[in-house]
């Protein structure tokens, strides 16, 4: 992964200003071009995200260059790093829009949809294909959840997914068309198998082991770039153990 740029310029009474390059797509349209927007930093904590929803909310919204601009098409719900809609390419590094700070970036900055996902618009992608996988290794309980102590932990770090799908953007398996579901199925499938060792789910046993385990190889791009922070070649090490070898990994405790 590229190392990130600490560099800014200064501007009138030291607010930093950027030059937001974004590649743009109009809906039902297959061209694309980049347009540039300026943006003055008002606070330290300025993220991209904050950024686009300034940009967004002019009144009468030009580019750079003083042309009338359409309103940037992207998403956002909680920007608190909870929910993964603000998903995007921040200078061709995957990231949360949310939790990307100007400060830490150059002056110069390109935004730019996820790649692995059809683009409705601008920043906006469709990730339907996450909920249809899920739904495809039929990723639900067969019997009541249990609360077990050796597995309470791998169900909690599982239930941090955020389905961003960040680590489907870095993962050199997955492809939309593809029938491999990648780290994004792969972890709440984790949650489901914690919740019921020894009882898991005859049918998505069967699924992980062809739409999960045999597409994987082990890159684990997914852990470097996953936003929550989850484990997820330890996810996979528990997962495979109780859907692969039928019985439970035990795992050191953390301290």
């Amino acid at each position: 992964m590229k190392k990130r740029e600490h560099r800014q310029k200064t501007d009138g009474e030291n607010n930093p200003s950027y030059r937001i390059e974004i590649e743009r797509r109009r809906p039902g349209r297959t061209e694309t071009y980049i347009q540039a927007f300026s943006y003055e930093m008002q606070d330290p904590g300025d993220t991209v995200a904050a950024a686009l929803r300034e940009i967004n909310a002019r009144p009468e919204l030009m580019d750079a260059e003083g042309h009338p601009a359409e309103p940037i098409l992207w998403e956002s719900s909680c920007l608190q790093k909870k929910c993964g809609a603000c998903a995007m390419l921040v200078n061709g590094e995957p990231r949360l829009a949310c939790d990307c700070f100007l400060r830490e970036l150059p002056q110069k900055i390109r935004l730019a949809p996820l790649r692995k996902f059809p683009v409705v618009g601008d920043l906006q992608i469709d990730r339907s294909i996450m909920q249809k996988n899920l739904r495809e290794i039929r990723l639900w309980m067969e019997k009541p959840a249990e609360l077990w102590e050796e597995t309470a932990e791998d169900a909690y770090d599982a239930s941090r997914c955020l389905q961003c799908g960040l680590c489907l953007e870095v993962c050199p398996n997955f492809a939309a068309e593809g029938s491999f579901t990648g780290a994004a199925a792969a972890v709440p499938a984790a949650r489901v198998l914690a919740a019921q060792p020894g009882k898991e789910p005859t049918e998505l046993k069967k699924q992980y082991r062809k739409r999960i385990y045999e597409g994987c190889g082990k890159s684990l791009a997914c852990r470097d770039i996953c936003p929550a922070g989850i484990d997820t070649g330890e996810m996979l090490a528990q997962s495979n153990a109780a859907a692969m070898w039928k019985r439970m990994r035990r795992r050191p405790r953390r301290r």
